[in-house]
């Protein structure tokens, strides 16, 4: 995990505004405790950054996927507080993927507006590579669940070639690792009723997911690790 450099430059207001809710709304989570405490500047004006509006994208495909706000507010206190706006977008991006279709037809317009940011025909065609965008007549037909994620991978100092490798990579292990997880939990229902079958998918889907995220990243932490300490020595990584 790592930790934003920004630094919070956005008032309430602009924070509000970015989010797309209400100044009203946004002081209603800081009571709840789902969004933490501003940079208090001069003046004690608070300032806001990269992290808070992550959250607030978090919080809102939570609600997207039908969560009451007590069950977001369960899930946002089992997040580690370090988590950085990145990792908070890579959990907006896999709980986005819990719904049954999240690609849609969208204009290009639209596209800029989901994506954040302005986007030249060359992100577009990276986009396309990645499989997160595909023409379709005078709009795109969008990921929406890897969007963002994919976004931000347009600023990542990789070739194309070796993002789309890793996306292969990817997908090879995390389908084998559904498999293997699908294969043990029929076994524990294989008795039960279709509808605590039902039940048990639902709640178990969501935690395995976020498992799976928890475990990945911290390997990948120590993976990283033992690359720059190789590299510091001189050893071939």
């Amino acid at each position: 995990m790592t930790t934003d450099t920004a630094e919070p430059t956005l008032t309430i207001d602009e924070l509000a505004a970015r989010a797309g809710i209400t100044v009203r709304t946004v002081r209603f989570y800081s009571t709840k405790g789902l969004l933490p405490p501003p940079v208090i500047g001069p003046r004690r004006v608070g300032h806001y950054g990269p992290q808070h509006v992550a959250r607030l994208a978090l919080i809102e495909e939570l609600q997207h996927q039908g969560m009451t706000l007590a069950a977001i507010e369960r899930y946002m206190e089992q997040l580690p507080p370090d988590l950085s706006d990145h990792d908070l977008a890579i959990h907006r991006a896999v709980v986005a993927s819990w719904a049954p279709d999240t690609v849609q037809t969208v204009t290009a317009e639209e596209l800029r507006r989901r994506a954040g940011r302005p986007l030249t025909e060359d992100d577009v065609e990276r986009l396309t590579a990645m499989g997160v965008v595909r023409a379709d007549g005078d709009g795109h037909r969008v990921d929406s669940g890897l969007l963002r994620l994919a976004v931000q991978l347009l600023d990542v100092p990789l070739s194309q070639e070796a993002i789309l490798a890793a996306r292969a990579v990817l997908i090879e292990h995390s389908r084998a690792a559904a498999h293997e997880l699908s294969q043990l939990f029929r076994g524990e229902v294989a008795e039960r009723a279709e509808e605590d079958v039902k039940s048990l998918s639902a709640h178990m889907q969501p935690l395995v997911v976020q498992a799976l995220l928890t475990t990945f990243q911290r390997s990948l932490t120590e993976e990283v690790r033992g690359w720059l300490a190789d590299t510091q020595e001189g050893r071939p990584a």
